[in-house]
């Protein structure tokens, strides 16, 4: 493999919509967990976050893949991260506990404990040809027609009938569907409508701006997140909410530590925004941080209804967090 020097393609990624029908499309269970771009070559397996950071050193029992008997190199492969809970579900929450480990004695542990594997949707280079180019169809039938032979690497089925689709997501608890137009190409790191996310639950990320007091059993620790989401690319970060669900006092020891000199004087949205008694109590974060909730839908005042804390999401850039992003 060529020195490292990035990823070989970053993520295409898929619009928020409605579930579309016809002929024209396949639809692909939506897991809850790190997407990743898997390059190999020369006997090496290289995991490239969405925001191109190789996170090979975190997941050593993934490296696998690279002696995988039916795939010729060099290749790049699309695909998700997950761990699953006691019922069997994708947990968000349990994969955090890999995200920052990077330590081998820790990762001796954490591989029993929290064992991960890679769900694989996408195949964008084989035998050194890209086939970016080709349609999702072409791509898919040469997907299904691998013989990965490692137990960490999975190739779940593609369905032909969303209903059907949306119901197996509910059935295993997972986030939702994604809805593939058969005709169309991969686009790297473009978010296109060829590609659509449909949720059963609404969620999104957001910028952690700051954090509120707790009071009664949280005395004393984090109560509530204030979140933000910038206006547009390069715009104005503007408050969208307070997230304080979902939040359990294992997860706010762990934020705590995380938060430890992010602190500011200002807010980095305007303070103008938030009652004055808020703001006498509040410790504002430097916004480089991004956290993913669930919500119900929009409030007139452009604020959050009923936000749930989900988790960190330390692979996605804060700057890429607009308001009008699912």
């Amino acid at each position: 493999m060529s020195p490292v020097t990035g990823p070989p393609v970053l993520p295409m990624m898929a619009a928020l919509g409605e579930m579309p029908t016809g002929s024209g499309w396949s639809y692909e269970l939506k897991w809850d967990g790190i997407r990743v771009i898997a390059e190999v070559d020369d006997g090496v397996c290289r995991l490239w976050s969405r925001n191109s950071h190789d996170v090979s050193g975190g997941y050593p029992e993934l490296i696998g893949l690279a002696e995988a008997p039916g795939l010729r190199l060099p290749a790049v492969l699309d695909g998700e991260i997950v761990t699953l809970d006691e019922n069997g579900a994708p947990s968000f929450g349990l994969l955090q506990r890999r995200m920052h480990v990077r330590d081998p004695r820790q990762l001796r542990h954490l591989i029993t404990e929290v064992p991960v594997s890679v769900r694989l949707f996408d195949v964008l280079r084989f035998d050194g040809e890209w086939l970016l180019e080709a349609t999702y169809d072409d791509r898919r039938g040469l997907l299904d027609s691998l013989d990965i032979g490692d137990p960490f690497w999975e190739i779940p089925p593609a369905l032909q009938d969303g209903a059907v689709a949306l119901d197996q997501s509910a059935a295993q608890g997972l986030e939702g569907v994604v809805a593939k137009r058969r005709k169309s190409r991969y686009l790297p790191g473009r978010r296109s409508a060829d590609w659509i996310k449909v949720k059963p639950v609404k969620t999104r990320d957001v910028v952690l701006c700051g954090w509120h007091p707790g009071e009664g059993n949280r005395e004393g620790r984090i109560g509530s997140f204030y979140c933000g989401a910038y206006a547009e690319p390069g715009g104005e970060l503007l408050l969208i909410g307070k997230v304080g669900s979902g939040l359990d006092f294992a997860t706010l020891d762990m934020l705590s530590a995380e938060l430890s000199g992010l602190e500011i004087d200002r807010p980095a949205f305007d303070p103008a925004t938030i009652p004055t008694t808020d703001r006498r109590r509040a410790h504002w974060l430097d916004p480089v941080l991004v956290a993913e909730v669930t919500y119900s839908g929009w409030a007139g005042d452009g604020r959050l209804r009923h936000p749930v804390w989900r988790g960190l999401r330390l692979d996605i850039d804060p700057e890429a967090v607009l308001v009008g992003s699912g």
